[in-house]
């Protein structure tokens, strides 16, 4: 497919951050081996769920004899769903593409690549001064966004970094206004932005080019990693866990403070926050990805902050992100669960301050601070920024008005999905709660108690109806009166009214 060519009509743009589960329903007997047969569901409908059978990853330990023993096999599949758990409750295996591709293969068959090549071979037939020295394997998160390590043919010394990138599912500017902001992002000048070399778009894709940086990402410094590593091998299971100088945590995190709060004052929405979004550039951070949202991208931390419905504007999204982000530069590491019950001790309770006001339960439960008053925080507030660089960035205000209607496109979605969620987890504790143990005793309790009210009742009933018939049937009964007229009074004790 040509660069400037339109993607096809009716292209599914399917959001890679809704977490995929997988259950293993059955199991049969094929010659000399078992299939386990699983189910698949993305997200939380029911009815967006498939069958998969056969697994080809390194499982539990086999038997060679009595290996189709149906003991075996049902211990064996409960290994296999342990297995399954561990890397689908996984924050980083579960966005793997090696892992979307055996769980959802029908939508993630795709060469991309391939198709990033190809996207990017179009282009150089128009820009013949770059070349491709190679690719970067997945050194990044997303399956859909590749990277390209580039060198320009008069300096051949000079290496810089493509990154081509699909449509999202928040992509609500149109062609014309998506393309002009993704051609406008190299004049943004900011000393805590990480400048654009170049940038160009067509109707389904964007490709930039930023220089190539030695020291990497905020995340590299972070983990000791090596740059140009798979994104899985750099940040999955870390050799040495250790967090920064307090120093450098009040100095980053203003910085990035500061970028965030000068983006949200242009009305250009960023939320995509994470520590390998920051590079690192001696002492300065510098924010990567300010194409992100132009493509409609969904976030790093989707699947987290979409279980909490006060963080449903894309500047809490990045508050709720900077929180992970200052625990990472804390501890060394990501927070095992959020929210957050108690923290570990931290270089300063200036620093547990702040996370307590983006990942604990309260703050969770009842919406971030702005960025502006995070600023105002002790641990920040004292720190001194020195740099001479002016911020530049002039959107013209067509494309501001675009902006800030595609960005309550993307708030409206998240809010929709926050209200699926949340409906969803209401049903489940109910259909538990019914289904408990303490629940069913309850209601055999009550049905037991119901039973023998009612065979008192008819008891009582019966016996009425044994009394009415006898007095019936003495010969002797009061006439008839109506309401109006007074009984006549009773003329034998027998037969006196009760």
């Amino acid at each position: 497919m040509a660069f400037m060519e339109k993607p096809p009509a009716g292209k599914v743009l399917l959001d890679d951050t809704v977490p995929l589960t997988a259950a293993i329903e059955a199991s049969q007997s094929l010659q000399s081996h078992t299939e386990y047969i699983i189910r698949v569901q993305r997200g939380i409908s029911v009815e967006n769920s498939w069958q998969i059978a056969g697994l080809s990853l390194p499982l539990p330990p086999k038997k060679l004899i009595g290996n189709m023993d149906r003991e075996f096999i049902a211990e064996r599949q409960k290994g296999l769903q342990n297995y399954l758990n561990v890397i689908t409750t996984n924050h980083i295996l579960s966005n793997c593409e090696l892992v979307k591709k055996f769980l959802d293969p029908n939508n993630y068959s795709a060469n991309y690549t391939e198709i990033a090549l190809q996207q990017v071979s179009m282009f150089f037939r128009s820009e013949p001064k770059w070349e491709v020295v190679e690719p970067l394997k997945d050194i990044g998160w997303r399956i859909r966004k590749k990277y390209f390590l580039m060198k320009i043919k008069n300096q051949p010394k000079e290496r810089l970094v493509l990154s081509w990138a699909d449509l999202g599912p928040d992509k609500y500017l149109s062609d014309k206004d998506f393309q002009c902001l993704i051609k406008l992002l190299p004049s943004c000048l900011h000393p805590y932005i990480y400048r654009v070399t170049f940038a160009t778009a067509n109707e389904s894709s964007a490709l930039l080019i930023r220089m190539f940086n030695e020291k990497g990402t905020l995340k590299d410094l972070i983990y000791k990693a090596k740059p140009k590593d798979p994104f899985l091998k750099k940040y999955c299971n870390p050799k040495k866990i250790q967090g920064l100088e307090l120093q450098q945590i009040k100095t980053y995190g203003r910085q990035i403070l500061e970028v965030l709060k000068f983006l949200h004052d242009k009305g250009f929405p960023y939320g995509h926050l994470h520590a390998s979004n920051v590079m690192l550039d001696g002492d300065t951070c510098r924010l990567l990805d300010l194409e992100n949202s132009l493509l409609g991208l969904p976030a790093f931390y989707r699947s987290y902050f979409s279980q909490f419905r006060k963080i449903n504007t894309l500047e809490s999204v990045d508050v709720y992100c900077f929180g992970h982000l200052l625990y990472e530069m804390t501890y060394g590491r990501p927070p095992d669960s959020v929210p957050v019950d108690s923290f570990p001790p931290a270089p300063s309770m200036a620093v547990v301050a702040v996370l307590e006001s983006t990942l604990s339960c309260e703050a969770c439960k009842n919406g971030m601070p702005t960025i502006s008053r995070l600023l105002q925080m002790p641990l920040f507030s004292d720190v001194l920024l020195t740099t001479s660089e002016k911020p530049q960035f002039k959107i013209p205000t067509k494309l501001k008005e675009a902006l800030r209607i595609a960005k309550e496109c993307i708030e409206k979605r998240l809010i929709e999905e926050q209200k699926q969620i949340h409906q969803h987890r209401r049903l489940t504790r109910a259909q538990s709660h019914h289904g408990s143990e303490e629940e069913r005793k309850k209601r055999k309790i009550l049905a037991r108690k119901k039973s023998k009210r009612s065979a008192l009742e008819n008891s009582e009933e019966h016996s009425a109806k044994y009394s009415n018939s006898n007095n019936s049937g003495s010969g002797a009964s009061s006439p008839l009166t109506s309401p109006s007229s007074p009984t006549p009074p009773s003329t034998s004790v027998e037969h006196a009214p009760f």
